[in-house]
């Protein structure tokens, strides 16, 4: 069982929107600090937007700061990703990830979840 699978990814042109989805499976994700992060060809992975066990906190990249939302369905046990305004250094391989306990914030924000996704393809192209 793959304990959490994206969604959502594609093709898109520059200026519309996707909104990428993340099911968790095996674990209860609403004692989870969530977070997405991306990998582009021949760069380092980042993180793009994380936010806290209860939701009262979140983070974004400069990079996506005003575009993008992250938000969580704690009964669907569903995080996801609305991508607005894209641009093509958005293309990347988006990944969701989930960390648990006090420490949370701290490991996921430092790219060390307990969980990852397996990715999902975002091409911004003309």
């Amino acid at each position: 069982q793959v304990p959490l699978v994206e969604s959502g990814g594609g093709l898109v042109q520059p200026g519309e929107s996707l909104k990428l989805s993340c099911l968790a499976s095996g674990f209860t994700l609403d004692r989870y600090t969530i977070g997405w992060f991306r990998q582009a060809p021949g760069k380092e992975r980042e993180g793009v937007s994380f936010m806290s066990e209860s939701g009262g906190s979140t983070k974004y990249a400069d990079s996506v700061k005003g575009r993008f939302t992250i938000s969580r369905d704690n009964a669907k046990n569903m995080m996801y990703l609305q991508m607005n305004s894209l641009k093509p250094d958005d293309t990347a391989v988006y990944f969701c990830a989930a960390a648990t306990g006090g420490s949370g914030w701290y490991y996921l924000t430092h790219g060390e979840p307990d969980f990852w996704g397996q990715g999902t393809q975002v091409t911004v192209s003309s």
